[in-house]
């Protein structure tokens, strides 16, 4: 048998750290990136005493506006004859009206919370979007991704002001 001829690639030789190139292109690129978030970090003001971002302030009122309205839905529903929808729908009602209390009051923790049932609300709406088998459905789907995503949007730059550390001057 004889030697399969085949483009062998060459050693490349490793530098005077000890490291590949592969591996400095990394290091590179994460320092490139270290750079862009100081420079974003910078540009943030940090918040004053009492000051909500506009964000925060629009998600702690669709909390409020989803708890009311959960409780006040099952609370309408007299047909309801399973115990457990009634307490699933008093304690997503209970969850909401409390995200948007502590929203309200500046809570990093409330606003991470209510991010994360955005993003799996949009999750949720995008899927139900591949099975959607009217119109009313996909329009439905549509209105919950584009609100959805857009508050979660404008919530991840609210975010970056609420963990900031206050500067003192």
């Amino acid at each position: 048998m004889g030697q399969r001829s085949r483009k062998r690639r060459a050693e490349r030789a490793p530098t005077g750290n000890g490291s590949s190139p592969a591996t400095t292109n990394l290091e590179r690129g994460y320092a490139r990136s270290r750079e862009r978030a100081d420079a974003v970090r910078a540009s943030l003001d940090p918040l004053a005493p009492g000051e909500r971002p506009t964000a925060v302030t629009v998600a702690a009122i669709v909390a409020a506006l989803l708890g009311i309205a959960n409780v006040v839905l099952v609370a309408a529903d007299a047909e309801v004859v399973q115990s457990q929808k009634v307490l699933g729908g008093l304690v997503f009602g209970a969850i909401m009206l409390l995200a948007a209390v502590f929203m309200w009051r500046g809570a990093y923790w409330a606003v991470l919370g209510f991010q994360a049932l955005l993003g799996l609300s949009v999750i949720t709406a995008s899927l139900s979007l591949l099975v959607a088998s009217n119109v009313e459905a996909v329009v439905r789907s549509l209105v919950v991704i584009a609100a959805a995503g857009t508050l979660f949007w404008f919530l991840i730059r609210a975010m970056a002001r609420l963990q900031m550390p206050s500067r003192t001057r």
